[in-house]
């Protein structure tokens, strides 16, 4: 026997193997849509697919009891606060700020197209920055309240 409680026989290597399932199949992922065109043959104003991009702040577990509530995703528009009746404040906060320049930073590094004159940056958060400034980042900041409605606000209307 040796010191590690095993006996000395080639049982060592064969437990370190991994199992693999080959039953599985793998995910077909849709190569056909891969142009940036949603459902519908065009392309969004926010985003590649056709639909907005949401950076999510507040508390998602009210977020999901809302959704479990509302049963579906057909009902899920009930749980959103019009613009005119929102109620907190139209100032970022640094928490949204900072996912917003992370998110958007990816998004440029990921070869996602530039809203601004680059003057030479190369840097995608220097350049998130300079949308940041000019407010001409594309996504929408959704704030979940406690009972489970959201408000939407855009970076343009952020102060």
């Amino acid at each position: 026997m040796s010191e590690y409680g095993g006996d000395d026989g080639d049982d060592y290597n064969e437990a370190l193997e991994p199992e693999y399932d080959f039953e599985e199949e793998p995910q077909d992922y849709d190569v056909d849509n891969a142009d940036g065109e949603g459902e519908d043959g065009q392309t969004g104003q926010y985003g590649a697919s056709g639909t907005q991009d949401f950076i999510t702040s507040g508390d998602p577990a009210a977020a999901a009891a809302a959704q479990r509530d509302a049963g579906g995703k057909g009902k899920q528009d009930k749980w959103r606060i019009p613009n005119d009746q929102r109620t907190t404040t139209p100032y970022m906060t640094k928490y949204e700020r900072a996912r917003l320049l992370g998110t958007r930073a990816l998004q440029i590094s990921m070869n996602a197209p530039v809203l601004v004159d680059l003057e030479g940056e190369t840097d995608p958060l220097q350049i998130a920055l300079k949308e940041l400034a000019q407010k001409k980042i594309p996504l929408v900041v959704r704030r979940y309240l406690p009972d489970g409605h959201y408000e939407d606000w855009t970076c343009e209307e952020l102060i």
